[in-house]
């Protein structure tokens, strides 16, 4: 199964274009999140692969007969003409490269994508170059609206891979404390970004969540494998449950801090049932 964004991904390198003779710049970019400010103006957060985050005023993006009114819509990976005064960046035109259909049909998957660009901002400076993370970016986005893959199973993979590309991969190649590449009743001690046995290093861990032989495999397909085949695995029941749990404990742990797209997309799930 082939991740990569038909049209976008490949095109990345055409970021930072200058117009010939002008003063505007030419940038390709999602758009995180919007500020609605005035009558009908947009602050828009854009991740670019070259600049990283930047913040683009868009003026009138809010108005009916806006040219550019769907390119500045969250979620939308766009190609913008832009100018810079000062540290603000404005929008002279814009054009809409992928919509990302799939995601407006569809809540859950949308509240999905609202937390993924949440992430994403959270592990992204401003001008530093973020092309890996762009790219990961779209690739999710891309997964929730067309792949129909599992949401929890898309979630765990795009939450451990982005850790990953921030500088936070955990090691899960054996037990960190007596070197079994195959640990027994493994567990993720998701503070230390370590993976260990049951019996290994319980007084030396804070916080640990359980895996099993399954869940720790896609672990390592995730951290280890080819980006491109990033959801290309298949897991269920309390193996996906356990995979799922470890990625966001490991995330909440590393990154410090929760995510009001994730509390909203929680709020989305059935309750669960009491067993009898």
């Amino acid at each position: 199964m082939n991740q990569t964004i038909p049209g976008p991904c490949p095109r990345l390198h055409r970021e930072g274009a200058h117009v010939a003779s002008t003063p505007y710049l030419v940038l390709r970019g999602v758009v995180l999140r919007e500020t609605q400010t005035k009558e009908a103006d947009k602050i828009l957060t854009v991740l670019t692969a070259e600049r990283g985050r930047i913040a683009v005023i868009a003026r009138g993006a809010r108005r009916k007969g806006c040219k550019f009114a769907a390119a500045a819509q969250p979620l939308v990976w766009s190609e913008w003409t832009l100018y810079q005064k000062g540290e603000w960046y404005y929008a002279n035109e814009g054009t809409t490269l992928e919509l990302f259909n799939g995601l407006r049909g569809d809540l859950e998957a949308l509240a999905l994508g609202f937390y993924f660009a949440e992430l994403t901002e959270a592990v992204t400076s401003e001008e530093s170059p973020a092309p890996e993370l762009l790219r990961h970016l779209l690739n999710g986005l891309y997964a929730l609206s067309a792949l129909h893959r599992p949401h929890a199973l898309v979630k765990a993979a795009f939450e451990l891979k982005l850790l990953c590309l921030a500088g936070y991969e955990p090691l899960a190649d054996g037990c960190a404390y007596c070197g079994c590449p195959d640990p027994e009743e493994p567990l993720l001690d998701v503070v230390q970004g370590v993976l260990r046995c049951r019996k290994c290093g319980v007084k030396e861990s804070a916080l640990s969540m359980p895996l099993c032989r399954d869940s720790l495999a896609a672990l390592r397909h995730i951290v280890y494998g080819d980006p491109k085949r990033l959801y290309s695995f298949t897991l269920e029941g309390k193996a996906m449950e356990r995979l799922a749990g470890a990625a966001e404990a490991f995330l909440a742990a590393q990154l410090e801090r929760g995510f009001r797209t994730l509390d909203f997309y929680k709020s989305l799930q059935p309750p669960d049932l009491p067993t009898q």
